[in-house]
């Protein structure tokens, strides 16, 4: 149940941000992608784990890095972020006592139909701009 509904939260998100135009600045996404790392580093301060806080740290600065040379660089960085995440969510390494057991299975789905989303969203831009040459 938690894998629907991360991709029905993801895919009502992106759909109203579509809707308001939200999405039409570059930095919509890799804001979503930070915010989605974030989660687990506040997890690890819930479960009151210093450990599980350093290495849930390193994950959020290399998914932030993603995040940042997908919006100077291209689109695609921040699509295949989403879904690695997605993955990383799927096969966690770290034992964090603030996560909730639904938790990875939510996130992978949100992760997941957020990148898909995001990659349709792309390749109906290019189109458009295709046929206008």
């Amino acid at each position: 149940m938690e894998y629907a509904i991360g991709v029905v939260l993801a895919l009502a998100v992106s759909l109203l941000a579509r809707w308001m135009g939200f999405d039409r600045d570059r930095s919509f996404y890799p804001t979503i992608l930070i915010v989605i790392a974030s989660y687990y580093a506040l997890f690890a301060v819930m479960g009151g784990s210093l450990q599980v806080l350093a290495q849930e740290a390193a994950v959020f600065v290399g998914f932030t890095l993603l995040a940042i040379g997908g919006y100077k660089l291209s689109p695609w960085i921040i699509v295949a972020a989403l879904a690695g995440h997605g993955l990383f969510d799927g096969l966690h390494p770290f034992d964090n006592p603030g996560m909730p057991a639904w938790w990875p299975g939510f996130c992978l789905g949100y992760d997941l139909a957020a990148a898909a989303f995001l990659a349709w969203s792309i390749g109906q831009a290019r189109g458009r701009r295709l046929r206008m040459e």
